[in-house]
């Protein structure tokens, strides 16, 4: 099951996000998320969250119309998001792609990419998606064929320590088997060299990043 959520950040490029859409997708909205969802034509049938960012008069409105409120305290340890993609993940979505996650505020941005390394949601495949760049994490054991245009960018980036054995195909520098450093920038600014790349990690956890706007994903774990 592919999931969509959208979150209440900006969304850099409306255009390229509506075309992320397809016609089976479970759509989900963290609280004013909601607002974006609309700004796209979508129709969440969940919205989660403590929802302080909805005017409290269309809350009954919204459940007349069938979707499910699933309301949260203001004072609660998670953000709308986090409670949006572990309600998403408990229900059985395999994809979840989020739109509205990157935004002004690098504390909520900065979260919201680390949100990608829980160990909670490891069971489905994450893409922080904003217009042309998509963001997802490959975890020890994982490989991942990334499809977009030659030259597009794409960045590894370690996560919580060193990440070991990386091997990639079809990139302008490529790596086999090598380390790379937390804290450190070799991963960033690759490029693909033609329609795909491969990225193969033994241990660790990669931060992905992809530029591009048809930037596409299929994921194999060994």
């Amino acid at each position: 099951m592919r999931a969509v959520i959208f979150a209440n950040g900006h969304l850099s490029d409306p255009d390229t996000d509506r075309a992320r859409l397809r016609s089976g997708d479970w759509i989900l909205a963290a609280d004013g998320g909601l607002h974006n969802a609309r700004r796209l034509g979508a129709s969440p049938s969940v919205v989660i969250g403590d929802l302080d960012s909805i005017d409290p008069e269309e809350l009954p409105a919204l459940v007349a119309s069938g979707v499910t409120l699933v309301r949260h305290p203001q004072r609660k340890d998670e953000t709308d998001l986090e409670l949006a993609l572990q309600y998403a993940v408990q229900h059985g979505a395999q994809e979840i792609v989020v739109l509205g996650a990157l935004g002004d505020r690098w504390d909520q941005t900065l979260a919201n990419a680390l949100l990608l390394a829980s160990p909670q949601l490891a069971a489905a495949r994450i893409w922080l998606a904003d217009g042309g760049q998509l963001l997802t994490a490959l975890r020890g054991g994982q490989s991942i064929t990334l499809e977009a245009p030659a030259g597009t960018t794409l960045s590894l980036l370690p996560l919580a320590g060193d990440a070991r054995g990386v091997r990639t195909l079809g990139l302008e520098y490529a790596l086999s088997g090598e380390t790379l450093a937390f804290a450190a920038t070799r991963g960033v600014s690759n490029t693909l060299l033609a329609a795909s790349a491969t990225v193969g990690l033994d241990q660790g956890l990669l931060l992905v990043t992809l530029g591009g706007p048809s930037a596409a994903a299929r994921v194999e774990v060994d």
